[in-house]
């Protein structure tokens, strides 16, 4: 098991990001163009307690079912707590937590724990450069949500 913690400071209050944060169709804004999650399932909003099915595609390449099921959404703590995986990579069990700094930003943590035998060295680095481009599309997002998949 590897464990990858990336953080990003975002110029935005938590109750601008945590909406967003709630919305499947901002998973697959920010994960696009390395990995597509096409839903099996028909959920639009992260519910805890429930799982969530999407064939993923890496850079195009089917890479089969990968099952998300949401463990924890604690909008108290600003938390939320994913245990997934697929046929490669088993355990990829995810935590995002949101700190406020001030009224005006937000330190946005990608925490993931990676578990897929002897390729999780592999896949942690690229799981690396997957979160640092998503944190950056969340940066974009915030600085032009009109430009993104969700009006409402």
């Amino acid at each position: 098991m590897k464990t990858l913690r990336l953080s990003s400071l975002f110029p935005a209050a938590p109750g601008k990001i945590w909406p967003l944060l709630m919305q499947v169709e901002t998973l697959r804004y920010i994960a696009a163009p390395w990995a597509a999650f096409v839903p099996v399932t028909g959920e639009r909003a992260w519910r805890e307690g429930t799982q969530v099915r999407f064939r993923l595609r890496i850079f195009g390449l089917p890479f089969g079912i990968h099952t998300i099921n949401i463990h924890k959404i604690d909008p108290a703590a600003l938390v939320i707590q994913t245990f997934e995986g697929n046929r490669l990579v088993p355990v990829w069990n995810h935590r995002i937590i949101l700190t406020p700094v001030d009224e005006a930003s937000t330190r946005y943590t990608d925490e993931v724990e990676i578990g897929a035998g002897p390729l999780t060295g592999a896949v942690r680095l690229w799981a690396g450069a997957f979160y640092r481009r998503r944190q950056r599309k969340w940066l974009k997002l915030l600085e032009n949500p009109e430009g993104a998949p969700h009006k409402g």
